[in-house]
């Protein structure tokens, strides 16, 4: 190597190195999360008790808390095959390979190019033969490596690396919120499912208990004990009844199809076996409010969109200033391919390149202005999502509170009306009154029956909306 070279190489390293100490500096604000009016408890809180960790759940396994097993194993269903799922789920990958992407940008990039080139010349002359003109055809071959590296001296690169990375945080949260919500709904379905089966095996019984009545009727009907009239109130009780019973059928449809959907499945292709049981309403403990911004993962996706465009700020800054390229090539060119890669037909090349806007317009200025408003809309969208969060939890506590004193209410009047059904149809079957009197307890009994399930099935799908609204249970938040 020249003695000429060597203080080139020597100036080159030297900016390079002065390039790297002034990559220190990055443009734009740096994110600080924005102050929230936190409450220290919830207003409903009072009677509940203060959430801790438990070891006996897998951490976000929260539908377990019902105790059904074929609940577990649908919700395990749900998470493998859903395609909502799975849609999020590409884009969060998506989202990672594009972050892969701009980190890639902060290296230098290298190319390798070889080719060969035929040209020619012309002679000048328009009377010049064809021969003449073929001798000025040139063959050239060339090869050829660069090396090219923008120095990130503003911090372009590495606020739209921290965009991209807060962005791909935001698509993981909304995969977390959108399982979280189909787990939601999927638990709500199975719940009702279960309830429905419970209605039709009152309303089995309550019509066999109908139909013993109408032969009772008629039976007292022939010998003369009572009139045709009563005869036609039995029917019409029975016959309403197996009406309501017809009807639960479609709905419990409805709900097996949901179910066959959010896991998956053609409806045609899955059946949901009837069930002797309702699972049991857990008990629910509840997270401190502050516990309630780490856990929700909308709240999460919300906060990390926020942190994307605080960063967009940053790259929306730095177009005021000059990029600065560096870059090197060198190869081979030779008019011969025998001794095209040689000595004496290398060559290269080396320097920087500042490139900057002198004018625009405004373009820049109005770009920065946009990208601030971008940033101040998720401020306010993060802050809305956080009230929208406190408000659900508080809802979904008043309501079951009011459903659990409604329950010990409804409990009472349904015993009294099992036992005054029982007196009835003693004192009927003694002749002592009439059937109206029967219809009448009867149909009072058997709507307390029927509240007392519909009210269960109500508190059971408000304590699923309260676990999600908790964030999908009290354990401690994954990382």
């Amino acid at each position: 190597m020249t003695d000429s070279v060597l203080p080139r190489a020597s100036r080159l390293a030297s900016l390079a190195l002065c390039s790297l100490m002034l990559g220190a500096c990055t443009l734009g604000p740096d994110y600080q999360r924005p102050t929230i009016a936190t409450p220290v408890q919830f207003k409903q809180a009072e009677g509940w008790r203060q959430a801790n960790p438990s070891d006996a759940l897998a951490r976000g396994a929260w539908w377990e808390l019902y105790g059904d097993r074929q609940l577990d194993a649908l919700v395990l269903r749900l998470n493998r095959s859903n395609q909502t799922v799975a849609q999020y789920e590409a884009q969060y990958r998506q989202a990672q390979a594009l972050v892969r992407s701009t980190r890639g940008a902060l290296f230098p990039t290298v190319d390798l190019s070889a080719g060969k080139t035929r040209s020619s010349q012309g002679t000048g002359s328009s009377g010049s033969s064809l021969s003449q003109s073929s001798s000025g055809i040139r063959d050239t071959y060339n090869t050829q490596l660069g090396v090219s590296w923008e120095a990130d001296i503003w911090g372009k690169l590495r606020r739209g690396l921290e965009a991209d990375r807060a962005s791909a945080q935001a698509s993981l949260a909304d995969l977390a919120a959108m399982r979280l919500s189909l787990q939601s709904e999927l638990v709500q379905n199975y719940l009702q499912l279960r309830v429905i089966d419970e209605q039709k095996r009152l309303l089995e019984a309550t019509v066999q208990a109908y139909q013993r009545s109408l032969d009772l009727t008629q039976n007292q009907y022939r010998a003369g004990i009572s009139g045709k009239d009563a005869v036609f109130l039995a029917q019409t009780q029975l016959k309403t009844t197996q009406a309501d019973l017809i009807d639960l059928v479609w709905q419990r449809a409805q709900l097996e199809n949901a179910i066959a959907v959010l896991i998956g499945m053609a409806p045609a292709e899955f059946s949901l076996a009837a069930s002797t049981e309702i699972p049991a309403l857990p008990a629910i403990p509840l997270a401190v409010p502050s516990q309630l911004l780490e856990r929700r993962p909308d709240i999460a996706a919300a906060e990390r969109s926020m942190m994307a465009a605080n960063a967009e700020i940053g790259v929306a800054k730095t177009a005021y200033y000059p990029d600065l390229t560096l870059s090197l090539a060198g190869g081979y060119s030779s008019s011969s391919f025998s001794n095209w890669v040689s000595l004496p037909n290398r060559f290269w090349s080396v320097g920087p390149q500042l490139a900057m806007t002198l004018f625009d317009g405004g373009q820049r200025a109005a770009e920065v202005d946009r990208s601030e408003a971008a940033y101040d809309q998720t401020v306010a969208q993060y802050r809305q999502t956080v009230l929208d969060g406190f408000r659900e939890v508080e809802d979904y506590m008043s309501q079951l509170k009011v459903f659990d004193e409604e329950a010990l209410v409804r409990n009472e009047a349904l015993q009294a009306a099992r036992e005054s059904l029982r007196l009835t149809s003693n004192q009927y079957k003694a002749g002592l009154i009439g059937y109206l009197d029967v219809v009448n307890v009867q149909a009072t009994a058997l709507s307390n029956e029927r509240s007392v399930l519909t009210l269960m099935q109500s508190r059971l799908v408000a304590s699923v909306q309260l676990i999600a609204a908790l964030g999908g249970g009290w354990q401690e938040p994954a990382q």
